[in-house]
């Protein structure tokens, strides 16, 4: 009996999976396997959120495969020594598995590698799973990698992606392969009360209705605070019950500038992919550094717990800090605003910002989350490294009557309209009633400290 074992890691779903497709090619029997990493919890990235996400992909994807007649094996400990178990006890010949770009994950690839030839096994590693143009695929003339956004889209938008494909109508396990039972999202502690629900299922239930209602309008009502007009697909994406080849030419179908502007988000994505891939460094490490030396004191600190705790007295920044907490997710646009008001208005390090969103979002990506807080930080590939973004100004333009400050911030949700983006500028008792802080910094203050920190008095 020809036997495939079936490597599931960010790519938790049936269908567009060629991994799963290629190891069922020609009838041969497959493992479908899901190794919890150890590495990763003793890395503290087993953050609750996305735990519990998890939790439910599993489930999904174990009774998806028991439709099809299999099911899902799963194991706990080093990644490389469970597969190669679980090859030798399927007597499997060849393992399939999808390409990934952090270090951690090409140092595992290629451990996997040398202990499968050593066993007589094969390794097969498929691009274009978890990204739907492969990193490195476009470079410039002078890099092995864009730096800059813009130019890396173009070339981009020119690609072939390859040809979606359908899920299996049936999965052939062998028998006698152990597994331990999917966890189960009750199982894990401390999640966000507001947590979305995980699976392939949920996910593509999710984005054919985003297809319908919400993609036509995105380029308009992409920075709509309070209209929460994105997709909130990102989850899918970053776990792969969502498949991005397939998320681009469903999208490409319709026509107008919301498809163009989804689209574009989607490359964004696999631009951060492509960085990281060159420089894995740079999930650390300044990817273009000022030389900054970071707020690290008492008061620092102080700062930080504030902004944590959505108590900083900007009502945008915490209405941001407050919906993360509670939903283990945050809208783009308030993420941009969150990091700038961190790095440049409080000049704290931007890898404290991106530690603490790990440990919350469940979208929490290694070359996203490390990438964007660089790329405001001014350490990144924006081309403007010193821009600031002023929460107030920001807040008026994107929230404009306060609907999304009210939804998340409770103490304020008695004042009306624009006002509530500056109560310290009420008067009388409308002032004094209420229960929320001064601001921590004035925002002068802050960029003045900006400019001394980056030579530009």
């Amino acid at each position: 009996m020809n036997v495939s074992v079936v490597l599931f890691t960010a790519d938790l779903r049936l269908h567009d999976h060629p991994p799963l497709r290629a190891a069922g090619d020609g009838g041969r029997h497959v493992v479908p396997l899901f190794v919890r990493d150890r590495a990763v919890d003793r890395a503290g990235f087993a953050a609750a959120n996305r735990l519990a996400f998890l939790a439910d992909c599993l489930r999904d994807l174990d009774d998806g495969l028991r439709e099809r007649g299999g099911g899902l094996v799963v194991r706990s400990g080093d990644v490389v020594e469970e597969v190669c178990r679980v090859a030798a006890e399927a007597d499997a010949d060849e393992v399939h598995m999808a390409a990934d770009v952090s270090g951690y994950a090409r140092r595992r690839e290629e451990r996997l590698r040398l202990a499968l030839e050593a066993a007589g096994r094969r390794l097969h590693v498929h691009d274009a799973v978890t990204t739907a143009v492969v990193p490195g695929a476009v470079t410039p003339a002078s890099s092995d990698h864009f730096a800059v956004f813009t130019p890396y889209f173009r070339q981009w938008s020119r690609q072939h992606l390859r040809d979606t494909l359908a899920a299996p109508g049936a999965v052939h396990v062998p028998d006698g392969i152990g597994s331990e039972s999917p966890p189960a999202r009750s199982d894990v502690p401390g999640v966000s009360q507001g947590l979305a629900r995980g699976g392939e299922r949920e996910g593509r239930k999710r984005l054919s209705a985003w297809l319908r209602r919400g993609v036509e309008a995105y380029e308009d009502r992409q920075d709509d605070l309070a209209g929460d007009a994105t997709s909130r697909l990102s989850p899918h994406l970053h776990f792969g019950t969502l498949s991005p080849v397939e998320l681009v030419r469903r999208v490409r179908r319709g026509d107008g500038p919301g498809a163009e502007a989804f689209v574009r988000q989607v490359a964004w994505r696999d631009f951060h992919r492509q960085v990281l891939a060159a420089r894995p460094d740079a999930a650390t490490v300044d990817y273009r550094t000022k030389h900054d030396r970071w707020r690290s004191d008492g008061s620092a600190h102080e700062d930080v717990a504030a902004w944590k705790e959505g108590r900083t007295g900007y009502p945008v920044i915490d209405a941001a800090m407050r919906q993360l907490r509670h939903e283990g997710w945050m809208h783009n646009r308030a993420r941009l605003l969150t990091a700038s008001f961190l790095t440049k208005t409080l000049y704290v390090d931007w890898r404290v910002g991106a530690r603490h969103f790990l440990d919350l979002l469940v979208d929490g990506d290694i070359a996203n989350n490390q990438l964007n807080w660089q790329w405001v930080a001014g350490t990144g590939t924006d081309t403007r490294p010193n821009r600031v973004l002023n929460p107030v100004t920001q807040a008026k333009r994107h929230d404009p009557d306060g609907a999304y400050v009210r939804r998340w911030v409770a103490e304020l949700a008695g004042v009306r309209g624009p006002s509530v983006h500056e109560p310290w500028k009420l008067e009388g008792q409308d002032r004094t009633a209420l229960d929320y802080p001064d601001p921590i910094i004035g925002l002068a203050d802050g960029l003045a400290r900006f400019k001394r920190a980056r030579g530009r008095d």
